[in-house]
């Protein structure tokens, strides 16, 4: 069965790719979401975050989103700490979620930072959905509702994109001028074959 990585930055539009992925009948796995419901709900990767950013990290045992991210997106030391606790849960859930559909042909991982991290070995082709600054950070704005400032904030806490782009097996086009339900059957086809 081969792992399909698919990544990008933020407001790219990966969701939306892998919504394409999922109606064609393929298992995707949201590495990000997943990681949210770790965070909340095992007490070990609680513990870990405690430890590493204080008694501040959860408040009544619900993770403080807004506390953690005003310290990860102005250090990237911080943050990097922060995804070395995390993403071995994820790994080793991504595992899990494999054995489950080893009678597929290929299953999608769709993870907003697998090229800044380990994540990028646990899948055996990655795909990045590829989209101009100016539309994602529209997109951002009106799903997040957030400031250019704190968007900008988080894409340059992000790998550049032209190093994405050296990194990548594939380039999803999401610009708004290219079909993005043509470009995934086309790698549709291709996973099915490979």
């Amino acid at each position: 069965m081969l792992r399909v990585g698919i990544t990008g930055g933020i407001g790219s539009g990966k969701t939306t790719v892998c919504s394409i992925f999922e109606k064609l009948g393929v298992p995707v796995y949201y590495a990000d979401l997943k990681a949210k419901e770790l965070v909340n709900t095992n007490l070990e990767l609680q513990n870990k975050i405690t430890h590493a950013f204080g008694q501040k990290s959860f408040i009544e045992g619900a993770y403080n989103r807004a506390f953690i991210a005003s310290i990860v997106f102005s250090d990237k030391e911080k943050l990097e700490l922060l995804n070395s606790i995390i993403h071995p849960f994820v790994l080793n859930d991504w595992g899990k979620f494999c054995q489950q559909y080893t009678n597929k042909p290929y299953v999608v991982k769709e993870a907003a930072i697998m090229l800044e991290t380990e994540s990028k070995n646990s899948v055996d082709y990655i795909v990045l959905v590829h989209s101009p600054m100016e539309l994602r950070v529209q997109r951002i704005q009106e799903r997040d509702g957030v400031s250019k400032s704190e968007i900008e904030a988080r894409i340059n806490a992000q790998m550049s994109e032209d190093e994405k782009l050296k990194l990548a097996d594939s380039v999803i086009s999401n610009d708004q001028k290219h079909s993005l339900i043509e470009q995934v059957l086309t790698l549709h086809q291709k996973f099915i074959l490979l």
